[in-house]
Order: structure tokens, then C-alpha cells, then sequence
């Protein structure tokens, strides 16, 4: 598979709070682009739907019209402002593949206003608020991995975050860094009682992905509280609060690099070569050949009128036993480390 040689590069990640006004909120984003890029971005990653308020909050079929292709007008001004700029960005978008076949996708620009390829949003979610079935069709591509001109990223879409197989088949498209642009808030009935115990579970399963595939895992939302405006069409009730104490937009490192140990059978005859070597091998080969009879014996008087004590000290017997055998082990294995 085509990979990059691992290098250094910056990543910016634009937190946005979305407004009624579609163009307005993509002349909004191109400004962020740029602004990252005079801060010493190369790679940008703007949030998951950016274009609009969250609008999967109802099912409403006048909001098909917001989807566009792919190319379309919103890549082509992050084409032109990537270009401008000379990084990459990651643009979440709400795509029209065909009549009645709409996708969330994310576009992977490179620094030439080139566009890389896309990646389709894979699992969609169904919950209070978050209506996404009902607008948005499974990927069909896969997990992709892209080459921009400063390394090999992978981008999954919010809540592909939940699940370890997309982090995984990305990371071993030899992916650096793994981005999540996302739009995940808080349902007003369950922030009281359930907001620490969610905070905390997002930024858990983000960090797991990245220790268990050796990458870096971006992830960034968008802030404010959302009724899912467009042009004044909203969802009735209180909506849903994106905005947080804490910074939703995050970059959580890979874990350093770590001595792997094969066992191979080879080895395993060493260790126990020298288990045996040391003192403790035949105290413990002694207390194991006479355990039936001084474990029968204390069981058996217990059943036939034995004491308490008599128990707990065939069951302190089985413990000492074991510890002596545990500890010779690590004696045995030390130098094999």
C-alpha cells in the first residue's frame, strides 16, 4: 500500500459556532483555514457539517436541499483557500450522490486545491436529536487513507469514533494521523445526570485509539447551543448545547514506542531451565507433591467435625504454594527481559 515517510507537520483543528446562514458560515470557515495557516498549520480539520447548524435534530425532507456533490461549490472554496494558504483541510460535507442517495462525507484537500478523494461517514447514528439515519446512506468506500504533501492522514466522521475497526483499518493504511471532524453535544434530559460520565467516555475511546494503533488522533466539534437553524427553519424545543467548559477540539498523542517480546519455544526452555536452576524449584516441587494429602487431611477432619481452623489453614497451604511458585517464576524470567 502507498505510505509517506513519516515527517513533522502542524495540525490545526477550527472549532466553529454555526449560524442560520449557510454561505455565512462557510465564508466563516475559509477565514479559520487561513487563520490557522498564518499560525503555522499544515494540516486543517474543520467540524463535521460545518456548513449548517446541526439539522438532524427532526426529519425534515426541505433539508435535502442543503446536499451538494462532490466537487461542488463548498470544495471548491476550500480548494481555493487551501490553495491560497498551502495546507491541507478536512471538509465535512453534506453530499448528493444521486437522487434519494445522500452521504455524510468528509473531502481531503491537499495544499494545491487538490482534491485527494473523500471518505463516507460508515456508522450512522439513530438516537433523540441525532436523526442521521434518516438523511444519510453508509458509506460505501471503506476506510481510506490519504497522501497530502505533508504526510498520510486517515479521516473517519464522529461517531466512527465509537467503534475500533475503522481507527484500525486506517492505521494500518499506514495512516499518521486519524481525524474525527464531529458534531457531538449534550441532550438537555441527560447532561445533569449523564454529561461527566459522556465528556469523559468521548475522550477515553479517542485516546484508546490512539494507544492501540501507535497514531495520533485528532478530533474536533463545534461549540454553542444549536436548535438546528437554517435560514429560520428550527427544531422545536430547547435543542442541543455543543459549547463545554472543557475544549472539544483535541489532539491526543501516540504512545511511545514500546519493546515488543515474542515468546517462542526456544525461549520458553530457557525459562523454565532456569526456574529450575534456582532454590525454589524443589521447596516448590516438594509442597506441590505432598499438597493432596495435607489438603485431604485438613478438608477431611473439617467435614467430619474439624474445626474452622483446620480450613483456613489447608486453604493458607494452597496461597503459600502458590506465591512460591509465582515468585520463582519472576526470579527465573527476569534476565529473559
Amino acid at each position: 500500500m502507498p505510505t509517506s515517510s513519516a515527517q513533522n507537520f502542524r495540525v490545526g483543528l477550527v472549532q466553529l459556532r454555526c449560524g442560520p446562514d449557510p454561505d455565512e458560515n462557510l465564508a466563516r470557515a475559509v477565514e479559520q483555514v487561513q487563520a490557522a495557516s498564518m499560525r503555522g498549520a499544515h494540516v486543517v480539520c474543520l467540524p463535521e457539517l460545518f456548513r449548517t447548524q446541526y439539522f438532524c435534530q427532526r426529519e425534515d425532507t426541505s433539508l435535502f436541499d442543503l446536499a451538494e456533490p462532490i466537487p461542488g461549490p463548498t470544495t471548491e472554496k476550500i480548494s481555493q483557500a487551501a490553495r491560497q494558504s498551502g495546507v491541507a483541510v478536512i471538509a465535512s460535507i453534506f453530499e448528493k450522490r444521486a437522487p434519494g442517495i445522500y452521504h455524510n462525507t468528509a473531502a481531503m484537500i491537499d495544499a494545491d486545491g487538490k482534491l485527494l478523494g473523500i471518505y463516507r461517514k460508515m456508522h450512522i447514528p439513530d438516537d433523540p436529536l441525532y436523526y442521521e439515519k434518516y438523511y444519510f446512506t453508509p458509506g460505501d468506500l471503506g476506510f481510506k487513507a490519504f497522501n497530502t504533501s505533508f504526510g498520510r492522514i486517515g479521516t473517519l466522521v464522529c461517531w466512527d469514533q465509537w467503534y475500533p475497526e475503522g481507527a484500525r483499518l486506517t492505521a494500518l493504511q499506514g495512516a499518521q494521523v486519524l481525524f474525527y471532524p464531529t458534531a457531538i453535544g449534550w441532550h438537555p434530559a441527560e447532561k445533569a445526570q449523564y454529561g461527566t460520565l459522556q465528556h469523559d467516555a468521548w475522550r477515553t475511546i479517542q485516546r484508546a485509539h490512539a494507544i492501540a494503533n501507535g497514531v495520533y488522533v485528532a478530533v474536533v466539534n463545534r461549540v454553542g447551543h444549536e436548535t438546528g437553524n437554517i435560514r429560520g427553519n428550527e427544531t422545536a424545543g430547547t435543542g442541543l448545547e455543543f459549547s463545554s467548559a472543557i475544549p472539544s477540539a483535541r489532539c491526543w498523542p501516540r504512545p511511545r514506542k514500546i519493546r515488543k517480546r515474542f515468546w517462542s519455544a526456544r525461549s520458553m526452555c530457557e525459562l523454565w531451565k532456569r526456574f529450575a536452576a534456582t532454590g525454589l524449584f524443589c521447596v516448590t516441587a516438594a509442597l506441590i507433591a505432598t499438597a493432596p494429602s495435607r489438603s485431604v487431611f485438613w478438608i477431611r477432619n473439617f467435614h467430619h467435625g474439624g474445626t474452622e481452623t483446620q480450613r483456613r489453614i489447608g486453604v493458607l497451604i494452597y496461597q503459600f504454594q502458590f506465591l512460591i511458585l509465582f515468585f520463582s517464576y519472576l526470579r527465573a524470567s527476569v534476565s529473559l527481559w
